[in-house]
Order: C-alpha cells, then sequence, then structure tokens
C-alpha cells in the first residue's frame, strides 16, 4: 500500500548563494517534501513510530540547511534527498523542489526539483 506524506511550502531562512550579499544575511527558500513508502505498518498500529513523522522531517531538514549555508540549492537539493533516504528508513522515493525567491529580482523564484529512488 504505497502512499506519498510530505510537506509543502516548508520555509527555511538560512544563508545560500554563491555572492557576497547573499553570504551576509540570510533568506528564504520554500521546500516541497514527498517521500513514498509502504502505509500498510502505519495504517495497522496507527502509530506515528511507522509512519513519515512530520516534525522529524522539519527538523532534520531544517537542521541541515541552516548548518550547511549552502552556495548552491542543487547541492541543497541532493544533501537534502539524501538525508531522507537515510532517516526515513522506509522511505522507496522522496522527491522535492526547493525555490528561492530572492534569488532573481523579476522573477517570482528560481528553483531546482529532483526524485530520488533507495538503491
Amino acid at each position: 500500500m504505497i502512499g506519498t506524506a510530505g510537506v509543502r511550502q516548508l520555509q527555511v531562512d538560512c544563508i545560500v548563494g554563491i555572492y557576497p550579499h547573499e553570504r551576509a544575511a540570510e533568506q528564504p527558500v520554500l521546500l516541497d517534501l514527498e517521500i513514498d513508502y509502504d502505509f500498510a505498518a502505519a495504517a495497522a498500529s496507527d502509530s506515528i513510530g511507522d509512519a513519515a513523522d512530520y516534525d522529524l522531517l522539519v527538523s532534520s531538514v531544517t537542521q541541515l540547511i541552516k548548518a550547511r549555508q549552502f552556495q548552491l540549492i542543487e547541492t541543497m537539493a541532493e544533501e537534502t534527498a539524501a538525508l531522507l533516504l537515510s532517516r526515513f528508513a522506509s522511505a522507496q522515493v522522496v522527491r522535492l523542489e526547493i525555490r528561492k525567491p530572492t534569488a532573481v529580482p523579476t522573477a517570482q523564484y528560481s528553483f531546482v526539483r529532483l526524485e530520488r529512488r533507495r538503491a
């Protein structure tokens, strides 16, 4: 019984970017995170221990992004996907999109999107 769980529009204020002004102050990034996993155990037990814990998801990703101070959102995306696959043993697929609303003044946001599968 494969299903998808996740969060939309998670805002993390962080240091990200390659330009000096981007390294001087935090700016927001917005993340959509999805994890595909077998819901059978969670549905049967009705226990958070068998489900994707959103608190763990949000705190893990936020901590990584704030600590790493990435230059590129591509690197942020790859490391976030790797983190999700390692933290959530039942995850078969992770998908994410990271948007950087302040990167291009004449655009709503720049973004990267990726999908990674457990090997």
